[in-house]
């Protein structure tokens, strides 16, 4: 566990203010003095759902389950999505899966790689800080030498495993000790009172007679988890009477949305994003229904800017802010989420956004195969190219 007073402490002009904060020094097992030079994030996965995108994750675990067990995890590390327009040395990047992990082995494994970020992450240039540079830098191979050495683990050869879909599964599932777990579609993660769908409300009055818990998606959506067989009806009548089971009348684009927060809470956004998607979405429903397209399942996320906080480079179609009202129309990941984007249009206004996508959704309706995703068949009819992962290295030295 950490052992760490570091957010206790409270610095004035560049000295520590001592009396709000212990003199003792604390020694953090993991962090060590210096920490980690930026954020570190951290997914785990059970196929065939990859609704964390786990490949976006600074390190990722991938659950191999065999014979009714679980034996183990892939290792999937330098995932991160943060680029900069304009700056080809910043990128997104899928995590490389290294290897197989055993049960008993997993968390050395894990902190061998939290380690190896904080002794070799880039300090000089808060740019370049993030686990995916540092892999691109010193070479997968490099990283897994250097686990098993510090871990004393085996890294094995990685398992198969296989991803149907990405996101959320709304409407009940049953769990594996009987309880149901119920997924809700919450628009951006917004979870207020409108004049059309009190939500908040809505949940509040099933929170009196719930029993179990509630759980926040990675994908900006809600589940009221562990229900009992016999509060299912009570909770589904409260969820009609107050609008929380809009998913059953969205399109399947809609389903799969996420935008960030954007202006004006983002300080760092130069187009719109959460407050877009509602004025978008319903014009992208018209040209799906133009071509008969409605139904079809599209992963869509929307940034305020390059950061990429909604994953963008993961969306079959993303739009990427540039200036207000202006935006990267990139396209072509897989609905499984693991290929990246291509940036296909930039710094275009939404009228050449609408007519790109008229124009592509007409020929996927025409063009496609049987149960082929919008992504797939835009690489398989080369509309769009083959994306690849650009690798620059960096010079990072030692700490």
């Amino acid at each position: 566990m950490p052992s760490t007073n570091a957010y206790a402490e409270i610095w004035l002009d560049g000295e520590k203010v001592d009396q709000l904060s212990s003199n003792a020094e604390v020694v953090e097992p993991i962090y060590g003095k210096t920490y980690l030079p930026r954020k570190f994030k951290i997914g785990l996965t059970i196929p065939p759902t990859n609704d964390v995108d786990i490949f976006a994750q600074d390190m990722g675990f991938i659950a191999i389950v065999e014979d009714g067990r679980l034996t183990g995890f892939n290792l999937s590390i330098g995932g991160g999505m943060g680029a900069t327009h304009g700056d080809d040395t910043t990128y997104a990047r899928l995590g490389s899966v290294i290897g197989f992990v055993e049960l008993k082995d997993v968390i050395a494994a894990a902190e061998a790689v939290i380690t190896l970020q904080r002794d070799h992450g880039n300090r000089q240039e808060r740019r370049y800080a993030r686990l995916k540079y540092t892999v691109d830098t010193l070479g997968a191979e490099w990283f897994k030498e250097q686990i098993e050495a510090r871990a004393g683990v085996t890294l094995h050869p990685v398992k198969a495993w296989y991803f149907e879909r990405n996101g959320d599964q709304y409407g009940w599932i049953q769990g594996e000790n009987g309880n149901w777990h119920l997924g809700l579609r919450i628009n951006s993660g917004r979870l207020i009172d409108r004049p059309d769908s009190p939500l908040l409300t809505g949940l509040r009055e099933i929170a009196k007679i719930h029993t179990g818990h509630f759980r926040l998606t990675c994908n900006q959506n809600l589940i009221v988890a562990d229900v009992a067989s016999a509060d299912k009806k009570k909770i589904d009548a409260l969820v009609e009477q107050y609008g929380l089971d809009s998913y059953k009348n969205q399109s399947g684009i809609r389903r799969n949305t996420i935008a960030c927060v954007a202006l004006p809470t983002c300080a760092l956004a130069m187009a719109e994003s959460e407050r877009y998607a509602p004025v978008i979405l319903p014009k992208l429903d018209a040209l799906l229904d133009k071509h008969g397209l409605l139904e079809q399942e599209i992963v869509f996320r929307i940034s305020g800017c390059p950061n990429g906080c909604s994953r963008p480079y993961l969306g079959e179609i993303a739009l990427v802010g540039r200036a207000p009202g202006r935006y990267d129309l990139r396209l072509g990941a897989d609905f499984k989420g693991e290929r990246l984007n291509v940036v296909y249009q930039q710094n275009i206004d939404e009228t050449e956004i609408l007519n790109h996508l008229d124009g592509l959704f007409q020929r996927y309706a025409a063009e496609r195969h049987e149960a082929e995703y919008f992504g797939d068949y835009l690489l398989r009819a080369q509309i769009i190219a083959e994306p690849t992962q650009k690798r620059i290295p960096l010079v990072l030295e030692t700490v």
